[in-house]
C-alpha cells in the first residue's frame, strides 16, 4: 500500500479531468447539439441569455451536477459497505439500501405525503428510513448462525430486494393517478432527467458531509480489513462502529436515491477500480471512489440519453448493463474459493 500512495494525486488529477471532459461533453450533446466551445464561452462567461445558454443553464447543468454527486456517493458508500461486511460484492443496490429507499420514497409519493414537497426532507426521509430498514434486515439475514459467506448475504440482498420490489409494484397498482404510476416506474428504474437547481442542494450537502465523516473514520474502516477479531484486539469496538456506519450510508444512499431513483452497480464496480489504482486504505480509496463514480455515472447518463434519442433511457438501465455481465464475473472468481451454499 505504501508504494501505491504516490500514485494518489496523479490518480485523482485523470479523473478529475476526465470528469470535466464528460461533463462539457455532457453539455453539448444531446437533442440540440452545442459546439464544445461554446458551451465554455457560456459557462465562463455567464451568459443567461439565448436559447444554449438556457439549454445550458437550466436543463443540462443541473443533471450533469446530480449525475456527479449521485455516482459519487454511491461509489463511496458502496466501498465503505464492502468494507463493513468484508465482501467485494457489496453495495447499495445489491444490498437493498437502494430498494429500500425507493420503496420508502415511492410510498410517500403515492401516498400525496410529500405533495408539494419535493425539496423538504419528507422523501428523503422516508428515503432514509427504507434504505436503514433494509440494510439492517440483510445484514441480520446474512450473519444468521454465526459467520457470514458470499452466498448467504448475496440470497439475503436479492430476498429483500424481491420483497421490496413487490412492495413497490403494489403500491404502484393501487395508485389511482395514471401519470403518477408511469413517472414513477420511470424513476424506480433510475433516472436524472428531472434534476432541478433547487434540488441540488440537499444531496449535495449529503454527499460531503457523508464523505468528510467516512473519511475521518477511515483507521477503523481498515482495521476491519483485518477481520472481527483483530478489530476487537486493536480496540474498535465492532458492534457499535458498525451502527454507525449503517446510519451514515443510509443516509447519503436514502437522500440520492430521493432525487435520482434507483441506480445499481456504481458502487459494485467503481470501488474495485479505485482499489487497483491507489490500493486498499480508505484515506486514499474514497476520494478516487468519489470522482470515479462522478465520472461513471456522467457517462453513463451522456449515453442514455444518447442511445435511443430522441427517446432516453433511464441511467439505471445503462449502469445495469454494464454492471450485470461485472457482477457475474465477481460471482464467478468469488466461489473458486468459496462455497455459494456457505
Amino acid at each position: 500500500m505504501t508504494r501505491r500512495l504516490p500514485r494518489l494525486p496523479l490518480t485523482l488529477l485523470l479523473l478529475t479531468t476526465a470528469l470535466l471532459a464528460s461533463a462539457v461533453a455532457g453539455l453539448a450533446l444531446g437533442p440540440v447539439r452545442i459546439p464544445s466551445g461554446e458551451v465554455l464561452r457560456i459557462l465562463t462567461s455567464g451568459e443567461r441569455t439565448g436559447a444554449f445558454a438556457a439549454i445550458v443553464w437550466d436543463v443540462r447543468l443541473p443533471r450533469v451536477l446530480l449525475g456527479a454527486v449521485v455516482g459519487a456517493g454511491l461509489a463511496v458508500t458502496g466501498a465503505v459497505l464492502q468494507a463493513l461486511v468484508r465482501n467485494q460484492l457489496a453495495d447499495p443496490f445489491l444490498l437493498g439500501a437502494s430498494s429500500g429507499a425507493s420503496a420508502g420514497a415511492v410510498a410517500v409519493i403515492v401516498l400525496g405525503l410529500g405533495a408539494g414537497l419535493a425539496t423538504s426532507l419528507v422523501l428523503p426521509a422516508a428515503a432514509f428510513v427504507g434504505s436503514t430498514a433494509a440494510l439492517v434486515l440483510v445484514y441480520a439475514l446474512a450473519r444468521r448462525g454465526g459467520g457470514m459467506t458470499t452466498g448467504r448475504l448475496i440470497l439475503a440482498g436479492v430476498s429483500v430486494q424481491y420483497i421490496l420490489s413487490a412492495v413497490t409494484s403494489l403500491v404502484l397498482v393501487v395508485s389511482a393517478e395514471p401519470e403518477a404510476m408511469r413517472s414513477i416506474m420511470f424513476w424506480t428504474l433510475g433516472g436524472l432527467g428531472g434534476a432541478r437547481w433547487e434540488e441540488l442542494a440537499l444531496p449535495t450537502a449529503a454527499l460531503l458531509a457523508g464523505t468528510a465523516l467516512l473519511l475521518a473514520l477511515a483507521r477503523p474502516l481498515d482495521l476491519l480489513l483485518a477481520g472481527e477479531e483483530g478489530a476487537r484486539t486493536l480496540g474498535l469496538d465492532t458492534g457499535r462502529f458498525r451502527a454507525l456506519v449503517f446510519v451514515v450510508t443510509s443516509l447519503v444512499v436514502g437522500v440520492l436515491v430521493a432525487y435520482s431513483g434507483s441506480i445499481g452497480f456504481v458502487g459494485l464496480m467503481v470501488p474495485h477500480a479505485a482499489r487497483m489504482a491507489v490500493g486498499a486504505g480508505h484515506r486514499a480509496l474514497l476520494p478516487v471512489a468519489a470522482l470515479g463514480g462522478a465520472l461513471f455515472l456522467t457517462l453513463a447518463d451522456l449515453v442514455a440519453r444518447m442511445a435511443a434519442a430522441p427517446e432516453e433511457l433511464p441511467a439505471g438501465v445503462v449502469t445495469a448493463l454494464v454492471g450485470g455481465p461485472f457482477f457475474l464475473w465477481m460471482l464467478r472468481r468469488s466461489t473458486r474459493t468459496e462455497g455459494i451454499t456457505g
